[in-house]
């Protein structure tokens, strides 16, 4: 598996299996699309949540990663906590999904929660 390291000021890292699927997502779209969003949200025990959805433009305060057939968006608060991140395109028998790999790690996480007995 080998990985873009120029990403988003070499930030995030994308491996090739990953841009590759979100390149096929982008041309396949039946609505008007300039790229893929990644985002996060949540936060407390269940931890963040990590995920991509369609960008019908790109905001102000956006990085943006321009692939082969592609961008990517990420605004500055999401890319805070994406730091050391690398995302993958991983597929297993019928199972197929992007992965985000060493998030945890990037926001200094211990992977415990000591408010619900987790810590």
């Amino acid at each position: 598996m080998s990985f873009n390291t120029s990403l988003v000021e070499s930030e995030v890292r994308l491996s090739d299996s990953a841009a590759a699927q979100m390149a096929q997502i982008v041309s396949s779209a039946e609505e008007n699309v300039e790229g893929i969003r990644v985002f996060v949200s949540g936060g407390g025990c269940s931890g963040m949540t990590y995920g991509m959805t369609y960008a019908e433009a790109a905001l102000p305060t956006d990085k943006v990663h321009q692939g082969e057939g592609f961008k990517m968006l990420v605004d500055a608060v999401a890319l805070g906590y994406l730091q050391g991140c690398d995302i993958d395109y991983v597929e297993q028998g019928l199972n197929a999904s992007f992965v985000f790999n060493n998030v945890f790690q990037s926001v200094g996480g211990s992977g415990g929660c000591s408010g619900c007995g987790g810590g």
